[in-house]
């Protein structure tokens, strides 16, 4: 696996308004492998419009859910602690202006990516920008990187995605991974939305991703978990491991004996007898 892979995990809302929540996933992820962590800063005021016949159902909730200003600059400071790179996805102009001096990279959800204002203002902040593509054409994607190239923005990368949560594997045409790499040339990933190791390493291995990115919780308590497309810690550990060492666990063109294998050759059955161990072990 490419060493400049970043493994982002997208914490969302699984914080829980909880700031000892965000220190503990912080940790984890940093555990996990990950190379960053990626929050999301949102009014509901400022997220959905009040004259939505589905705004009074959902307010609640998404009220609930919201990031405090505060946690902002704690968040950045635990981050640079673990040494870990802190993002977060403005869903308003003002959370611009909030985060800009707090975090390493901006991301821009799928949802906004047609909002011109949103990217105008995030390009200008020449900070690492991160785009997600779910549901978006190809007319749309080359209107935001117009925006971008139109400011000198050069730092940004796009990634692809499918918006369903969680997202059927059928769906995921990660054929649109070196596709994007070819219009756009520019660092192109895998925004995770199905929970499969398998969608994760054929992004990596076969259409060379760049980042992945993965909605991450800790317990199953987030508030996020029970859509079905978070990863628990042990589960993203596993494949994020796997890349990291796979040249090395796909070893030498030839039969070797292990290191580790030289201890048990002592208790195979001798060629004399047939019986284990082997007779100069018998009695050790």
């Amino acid at each position: 696996m490419k060493k400049n892979i970043d493994f982002i995990a997208e914490v969302g809302s699984n914080h829980n308004l909880n700031l000892n929540r965000c220190y503990k996933i912080i940790s984890e992820a940093k555990k996990s492998g990950a190379t960053a962590v990626k929050f999301q800063h949102f009014k509901l005021e400022k997220l959905f419009s009040s004259k939505a016949k589905i705004y009074k159902k959902i307010a609640k909730e998404i009220k609930n859910r919201e990031l405090p200003d505060r946690f902002i600059p704690k968040i950045y400071n635990y981050c640079k602690q673990k040494k870990i790179k802190f993002g977060c996805t403005p869903f308003d102009l003002e959370s611009v202006d909030l985060l800009k001096n707090y975090v390493d990279f901006f991301k821009i959800s799928s949802y906004e990516l047609n909002w011109e204002q949103l990217i105008e203002k995030c390009s200008k902040v020449k900070k690492p920008l991160i785009i997600s593509t779910g549901a978006a054409n190809i007319k749309e994607i080359k209107k935001v990187i117009t925006i971008l190239r139109k400011n000198n923005h050069k730092n940004y990368s796009l990634l692809h995605c499918v918006s369903n949560y969680p997202a059927n594997p059928i769906d995921c045409n990660l054929k649109s991974i070196p596709y994007l790499k070819k219009v756009f040339r520019c660092k192109v990933g895998w925004s995770d939305h199905t929970k499969d190791p398998l969608i994760i390493y054929s992004s990596v291995k076969k259409f060379k991703s760049n980042i992945i990115e993965f909605h991450f919780d800790i317990d199953k308590k987030g508030w996020e978990f029970k859509e079905g497309h978070c990863w628990l810690p042990n589960e993203i550990k596993k494949v994020i491991k796997y890349l990291k060492f796979e040249k090395k666990i796909d070893g030498k063109f030839n039969k070797i004996i292990s290191k580790s294998e030289f201890i048990e050759r002592k208790y195979k059955a001798d060629p004399s007898d047939g019986l284990r161990p082997l007779k100069k072990m018998r009695f050790k």
